[in-house]
C-alpha cells in the first residue's frame, strides 16, 4: 500500500498536453526548424532548462517566446483528464499525501487557479520550477516531493505521462503509472510499472492490488 501520490500536472491532471505540442511545435518551426519533433523533446522540461539547452544567447527568442506562452496559456482549456477528480477525492478518503510536480512555473498555476478554485484544495503541496534546481528526467523533484512528506521512495507513486517524467520518477526509484494521454502504450510501457490511459475506474484499493 503507497500512501503518498506525486502528480505531473499536464496531461496527468488537466488535458494540456495536445495543445502545448501545438504550440512548441509552432515554436520549434519558427525559432529551430533543423530539429526535428521539437515539441516532444522539450516535454517534461522547465522553461529555463529549454532556454539554457535550445536558445543559449539567444536574449530575444527567449523573450518572444516567453510572451507567447505567457499568451497561449491565458486562453488554454484547462479541463482534467477523465476520472481524476473522482481518484484524488478516493485517495483523500485514504488519507494519501498528494502533491503536483510540475515543471511549469507559479505564472502559470496562477492561469489553473483561476479556471479551478479548487484546484488548491485537492493537494498538500504544489510544487512548481520554482521549487527545484534539476528538471526532469532529473529526480530532484520527485525527491523534493517525498521529503515534504518526510516519506521513502518505496511509498510513492509517481503519476507522469512524458517520457522525461517517467525517467524522473524512475531514477527517484519510485513506484511510477504511465498515462498514455501524451504517447503511445507502447511508448511508455517500457518506463513504467503499470499504463493507464486516463483515472475512470481507477480507485485506491484498485491501483495498490496492481502496482
Amino acid at each position: 500500500m503507497f500512501n503518498t501520490a506525486l502528480f505531473d500536472l499536464d496531461g496527468v491532471v488537466l488535458d494540456t498536453e495536445s495543445q502545448y505540442t501545438v504550440c512548441w511545435d509552432r515554436i520549434g518551426k519558427v525559432y529551430k526548424p533543423d530539429i526535428p519533433h521539437f515539441a516532444h523533446l522539450i516535454k517534461g522540461q522547465t522553461l529555463n532548462q529549454i532556454f539554457n539547452r535550445y536558445f543559449k544567447d539567444e536574449e530575444e527568442a527567449q523573450h518572444e517566446i516567453e510572451n507567447q506562452l505567457i499568451e497561449f496559456e491565458k486562453s488554454m482549456d484547462y479541463a482534467y483528464i477523465p476520472g481524476v477528480v473522482a481518484f484524488i477525492t478516493d485517495l483523500k478518503r485514504y488519507q494519501v499525501n498528494m502533491a503536483i510536480v510540475t515543471s511549469s512555473n507559479q505564472q502559470k498555476m496562477t492561469n489553473v487557479y483561476q479556471r479551478h478554485p479548487e484546484f488548491e484544495v485537492f493537494f498538500d503541496v504544489i510544487l512548481t520550477s520554482e521549487d527545484f534546481k534539476r528538471s526532469k528526467p532529473d529526480p530532484d523533484c520527485y525527491l523534493t516531493a517525498a521529503a515534504h512528506f518526510s516519506v521513502s521512495h518505496n511509498q510513492c507513486v509517481v503519476f507522469e505521462d512524458s517520457i522525461n517524467g517517467l525517467k524522473a520518477g524512475n531514477a527517484a526509484q519510485m513506484k511510477v503509472c504511465g498515462l498514455a494521454t501524451t504517447n503511445s502504450v507502447e511508448v511508455i510501457e517500457p518506463l513504467s510499472d503499470m499504463v493507464m490511459n486516463d483515472f475512470v475506474g481507477v480507485s485506491y484499493e484498485k491501483l495498490s492490488a496492481m502496482i
